[in-house]
């Protein structure tokens, strides 16, 4: 007896040791000034195969969306708001209703108003991934991008 429940306890934290937190976004970011006074900063998402995240644009009632929060900062202010590439839409039996989401990549653009020629754009990211048989919990991502 003292023999299986040691066997079966040793199984059970070796495959703890082994398991793998699933992580199938991965962030980036770049910036571009446009003149001293204006930037864009860049996130991308690079979004490993058979995975997807939503759009910023969804209606209520289905997946978490792709949400960009700027912190005030006295550097920068934001302009306008956060632009996508156009994203896929289809029907999700799941949500009952079309959602727009992304596969592969995207790529966010968001336009600033530099006060002091230089900043450090920071923010966080709220998104969900999804396949096709499930979704990980939403998560925050924290960025800080430097625009020189």
């Amino acid at each position: 007896m003292k023999k299986l429940i040691l066997t079966a306890l040793s199984f059970i934290l070796s495959t703890a040791a082994f398991s793998q937190i699933l992580t199938p976004v991965k962030w980036s970011y770049a910036a571009k000034k446009i003149d001293s006074e204006q930037a864009i900063v860049f996130i991308k998402a690079t979004i490993d195969k058979g995975w997807h995240i939503y759009s910023q644009h969804l209606a209520d009632g289905g997946p978490i969306k792709t949400s960009l929060k700027f912190e005030k900062n006295d550097n920068y202010i934001v302009v306008g708001n956060t632009t996508e590439p156009k994203p896929v839409s289809k029907y999700e039996k799941s949500f009952s209703m079309n959602v727009q989401y992304f596969e592969q990549s995207v790529i966010f653009q968001q336009k600033v108003k530099l006060k002091s020629g230089q900043a450090s754009v920071n923010g966080t990211i709220n998104f969900m991934a999804c396949n096709d048989k499930q979704c990980l919990p939403p998560d925050d991502v924290e960025f800080n991008i430097p625009v020189k």
